[in-house]
């Protein structure tokens, strides 16, 4: 069985990064594409589901799985703990199953460190007029929490060169089509194909 590919997702707040992501996994089965699920320590929210939002650990279980090298990247945010899992990531990936992580461009040097082969994918706004009017439409933050979310935006935008692939979402359906693009592209990649039409690739070949 062909092996998924695991898609690292990147972007400034606002350049509309989560809602592609949520958009491409209702036009892909769950047989062929899968969001990562992280393991936190925060406490479970309302509506939230052990293994569907996340897998919900304690901070000593969560200790002794950054001593035991089980995480491909973790950070502590506001006194928790996030982490990726390689074990959950590497069983879904042996079954096919492309998967998809929304993390920052930190977490993904960490993992790109230790998974070499998984494809990643920056997102940048087409302005930096439009990534302000989308912060401030979403009327969640102050003036002065918009212009540290815009300084932050630049910084992290500078690391873009960082991954193998760049879209830029000016108008929303064609970047869910870019990101479409990218994963059929990966899928049609040699070693992909070579493991699932073996059988078919020996018959053409066969004298």
């Amino acid at each position: 069985m062909a092996q998924g590919t695991l898609f690292i997702v990147s972007a400034p707040s606002g350049a509309g990064k989560s809602s592609l992501i949520q958009a491409l996994l209702k036009t892909q089965p769950l047989y062929d594409t899968q969001v990562s699920v992280s393991h936190t320590t925060r406490d479970t929210r309302p509506g939230e589901h052990h293994g569907e939002h996340y897998f919900f650990v304690s901070k000593d279980e969560f200790r002794r799985m950054i001593e035991q090298d089980e995480f491909l990247e973790h950070a502590e945010v506001f006194g928790n703990y996030y982490g990726t899992s390689r074990a959950a990531i590497e069983q879904v990936l042996s079954t096919g199953v492309d998967v998809f992580l929304d993390i920052d461009w930190q977490g993904a040097q960490q993992i790109r460190a230790k998974m070499p082969q998984a494809r990643s994918i920056f997102i940048l706004p087409p302005s930096k007029d439009e990534l302000g009017r989308r912060l401030r439409g979403r009327g969640q933050d102050s003036e002065e929490v918009i212009a540290k979310r815009m300084a932050q935006a630049v910084a992290e935008m500078t690391h873009y060169a960082e991954y193998d692939y760049l879209i830029v979402n000016d108008d929303f359906d064609l970047a869910l089509s870019d990101l479409k693009t990218i994963i059929r592209a990966e899928r049609l990649r040699l070693g992909r194909q070579l493991l699932r039409h073996d059988a078919l690739i020996s018959k053409l070949l066969a004298d």
